[in-house]
């Protein structure tokens, strides 16, 4: 194949790019895929997490355009393109009974009104895989929810000329993933290799909460092959300093370990228009070659 391979990544916050999926968008980058990001919102209601910046009365008044600012700074480390969709953070509702959701936020949108937007970006880019996040947003964050309906609806919508006519001209992507690397095998590996070097590992409690949460198990199809990627994904994720505090368990395992015993970053493929055998080690199998 010689067309030029695209790849569009769909999330719902700046910082969502940095921690899933980074280094198998900077492997890409580096062998010439064209690369996107569409991201959802602007992160305008996300929470401090770093606490060397809770209380910074700069950063509270401004969260939105320092959100934007780490987000211009992890695109260029990764390497990609990147693009807002324009809608604004839901916040992730806390309490018993759960507050309801701000008016006008992303979760409230009508769906196929809102991937109205995502379906004029996938008609301009062209992109033949995307990924995004699963029926359950990988977390029930309302945001990655509707990232995924809206992606679904567009994933179908932007081949057909009859749907959406003003958003330019029809595009149908081949495949479509949703991200999985925050996976049970994976994390049961980290955890053991650590113990088994008489290491902490920062898993432990993640364990506990799998064993008390009846949680079915995603299908994992995909294995991509990018541990020379991990630096890259982990300064692209400190870039987002407002979201991630770099002395965190984000960063606990050493990069030797990560490397040697789970190399590959996981997707679970969802819908495909093209042959392909899995497991694949590719987002692109069944493509390259027709």
């Amino acid at each position: 194949m010689t067309e030029q391979l695209r790849l569009m990544a769909v999330h719902a916050h700046p910082d969502d790019e940095s921690s899933k999926g980074a280094a198998t968008m900077a492997k890409y980058v580096s062998e010439g895929v064209d690369v996107l990001v569409a991201t959802c919102t602007g992160g305008e209601r996300g929470s401090i997490l770093n606490p060397k910046l809770q209380g910074d009365p700069y950063v509270e008044e401004h969260i939105h355009e320092v959100r934007k600012k780490e987000m211009d700074e992890a695109r260029e480390i990764l390497g990609v393109k990147q693009e807002w969709l324009g809608f604004v953070d839901s916040g992730l509702p806390e309490g018993d009974p759960l507050p309801p959701l701000p008016d006008g936020c992303f979760a409230l949108q009508d769906v196929d009104e809102a991937a109205g937007r995502l379906v004029k970006l996938i008609r301009e880019f062209k992109p033949q895989v995307i990924t995004t996040y699963d029926e359950n947003g990988g977390y029930p964050h309302p945001d990655h929810i509707m990232t995924h309906k809206i992606t679904m609806v567009a994933f179908e919508a932007a081949g057909d000329a009859e749907k959406y006519p003003d958003a330019g001209e029809p595009w149908q992507p081949q495949k479509l993933y949703y991200n999985q690397g925050f996976n049970k095998p994976r994390t049961i590996a980290l955890h053991e290799a650590l113990l088994e070097r008489g290491m902490d590992s920062p898993y432990g409690e993640w364990l506990e909460r799998w064993k008390q949460f009846e949680r079915r198990e995603r299908t994992l199809t995909t294995y991509v092959p990018c541990a020379d990627f991990f630096e890259i994904r982990d300064k692209a994720l400190i870039a987002h300093a407002t979201q991630i505090d770099p002395d965190g368990g984000w960063f606990r395992v050493p990069m030797d370990i990560q490397r040697e015993v789970w190399p590959t970053e996981e997707y679970e493929l969802a819908k495909s228009r093209v042959d392909t055998s899995l497991p694949e080690d590719d987002l692109f199998a069944g493509i390259r070659n027709n």
